[in-house]
This record gives structure tokens, C-alpha cells and sequence, in this order.
């Protein structure tokens, strides 16, 4: 499980949990620590992400702020914190 602020108000949790045939990435986006949002991804095998999360991270970013702005400034703070 890791953790990743986004800002004051808003984080997401990301776990990783077994399937039948693979595994599956969650994200919960929490505000002010309150569950807001969930989205996950199934894989069969390895992912080649540039690390841990960063698709399901980025996709809960996607789907939660319509606002191309605001989602845009979390996707770059993420990226940054991971060295991209």
C-alpha cells in the first residue's frame, strides 16, 4: 500500500491485491481522508509502468477532476515526486 498527497485536501491510497489470473492495481482518492472515489486495473502479468501505480494513479486522477487544469497540476506534482 502507498500513499500519495496530491495537495492539503485531496490523496489517493494505492494497493495491489491477487486475482485468478493476475493482479489488480486499486486507487481510493480520499478528501480531507474520506473516501471519494475507487478505480482499479486488471493485469495478467508485469506492467511496464515508470513506476509502481502510476496508471491507476493517473487514470483516478482522470476520471474524478474534470477540470483539465486541476487535473493536469496533481498528474505533473505525481510525476515529479517519482523523478519523471
Amino acid at each position: 500500500m502507498k500513499l500519495f498527497k496530491l495537495n492539503n485536501t485531496y490523496s489517493v491510497v494505492c494497493d495491489s491485491k491477487g486475482t485468478r489470473s493476475g493482479f489488480k492495481h486499486i486507487a481510493s482518492l480520499l478528501r480531507n481522508g474520506s473516501e471519494i472515489n475507487k478505480t482499479k486495473i486488471c493485469y495478467l502479468n508485469r506492467t511496464w509502468e515508470g513506476f509502481t501505480y502510476e496508471t491507476v494513479l493517473l487514470k483516478a486522477i482522470d476520471l474524478f477532476f474534470v477540470n483539465e487544469k486541476e487535473a493536469k497540476k496533481f498528474k505533473a506534482k505525481i510525476k515529479a515526486n517519482m523523478g519523471y
